[in-house]
């Protein structure tokens, strides 16, 4: 039996783990420095899911040694030569998004992580900071967690198909470390890029103000492009659109 992964001395319970309920798969926990990922898959693949962000943070650590305002700007990013893939993928969401390249980090390396896995399992669900790729069979449903709000686990978001990999990415202004200027519990956003769903769901948060902009940000969400579904809860109000299904969750089971 492997061990139990060291945690990061700032680490703190993640309570809304398991958001996506994966019957018949394994569930493990790889910790790498300030990422901390929960995986599903067919069997337990801690090792190469390390060995996978092991190298996924040297090189955004690498190019933000060479490019120190890349970890820290707020605005889109222009190419440089020789950026690593990752990287490549995170400026380009940056781009679509209008925000910086580090608030597609989370959704970068979850996907980067995901797709790399599938080449030893069917299947695989990685959660990262509460930014998901999952690549199942048949439908999904993802339970969205909002910090207080009252509808915090007891709405689950539910997408027709996932076989070919999808990102879904939730932000908020009032949960978690994640830098946001809006006030949005949350905003969830689907895309079959995760970097990009990140990065989004970054950018339609920081316009959330009060519940009354929720159908403003929705409609600059919808915009973007390649975004299938957006969901976006401030207290007792709630606003989506898209290739979504909003349904109820047993809270027990949340």
């Amino acid at each position: 039996m492997s061990p139990k992964p060291t945690a990061p001395l700032n680490y703190r319970e993640r309570t809304y783990r398991h958001r996506v309920h994966a019957s018949g798969m394994a569930s493990f926990q790889v910790v790498c420095e300030e990422t901390d990922l929960m995986i599903q898959a067919d069997r337990v693949l801690a090792r190469e899911a390390r060995e996978l962000v092991l190298t996924y943070r040297a090189q955004i650590s690498g190019y933000i040694q060479r490019f120190p305002a890349f970890g820290t700007t707020l605005q889109p990013w222009s190419d440089t030569d020789m950026a690593p893939a990752i990287v490549r993928r995170m400026m380009d969401a940056s781009r679509s998004a209008g925000v910086g390249p580090m608030a597609a980090v989370a959704g970068a390396i979850a996907e980067a992580v995901g797709r790399a896995l599938l080449s030893d399992s069917r299947q695989v669900v990685v959660e990262n900071g509460g930014d998901l790729f999952v690549k199942r069979d048949g439908p999904v449903v993802a339970a969205l967690f909002a910090g207080a709000s009252p509808l915090s686990m007891r709405i689950g978001v539910r997408v027709a198909d996932a076989g070919h990999g999808l990102g879904i990415c939730t932000s908020s202004g009032t949960v978690g470390h994640s830098l946001s200027r809006g006030v949005a519990d949350a905003v969830c956003v689907i895309s079959p890029n995760s970097a990009l769903a990140d990065a989004t769901a970054t950018a339609i948060g920081n316009r959330i103000q009060t519940p009354a902009d929720i159908q403003g940000a929705i409609e600059a969400g919808r915009q973007v492009g390649d975004i299938l579904g957006i969901v976006i809860v401030v207290g007792e109000r709630m606003g989506a659109w898209g290739a979504l299904e909003l349904v109820p969750l047993d809270r027990k089971k949340g």
